[in-house]
């Protein structure tokens, strides 16, 4: 295997992982969007959404377009389970972005008016790194508040790979 299959393999587990947590999180409860974890404000809903937009802004600096269009944050459950196509996209995106030259410098503006550079495995790796600790977030926020229904166990790389091989 290839570097760059290596590399391919990991971004899989990503998007695979991703969809996961989308699946279990289209069937939560409707009160299930607004829990947080105690001394955290960001709720399931809010982090979901900043999962997905960050996401679709990685992928978009890695191929030099534009940020995404500002989303509004899900307030139903079918309004957090349509992003799931949405994080889909994006992670194909990245998959493809992570494909070229990874020392390439990539230039963008921040939020805050901030010009960053960056190689692109940078942001490749910050993606990847990103939507994990989101989805343990939204497990933490799901079980300080009695909900188990997503186990990180069971989206992890070793899951996976037992899915791939069965």
């Amino acid at each position: 295997m290839t570097n760059s299959e290596t590399l391919d393999r990991q971004l899989m587990h990503m998007a695979w992982a991703n969809s996961q947590m989308f699946s279990v999180l289209a069937a939560l409860p409707a009160d299930a969007l607004a829990f947080t974890s105690p001394g955290s404000e960001w709720s399931v809903g809010a982090i979901a959404h900043h999962l997905v937009t960050a996401a679709e802004n990685y992928a978009q600096r890695l191929h030099g377009e534009p940020r995404a269009e500002k989303r509004e944050l899900p307030a139903t459950v079918a309004e957090l389970a349509a992003l799931a196509p949405v994080i889909k996209a994006a992670d194909a995106k990245l998959r493809a972005g992570a494909q070229l030259p990874g020392e390439e410098i990539i230039t963008w503006i921040s939020y805050g008016g901030e010009e960053i550079s960056v190689p692109r495995w940078v942001l490749v790796n910050q993606a990847v790194h990103h939507a994990t600790e989101h989805r343990a977030q939204i497990a933490g926020a799901l079980a300080a508040n009695g909900t188990t229904s997503l186990d990180l166990d069971a989206l992890d790389v070793w899951t996976y790979n037992d899915g791939l091989q069965g």
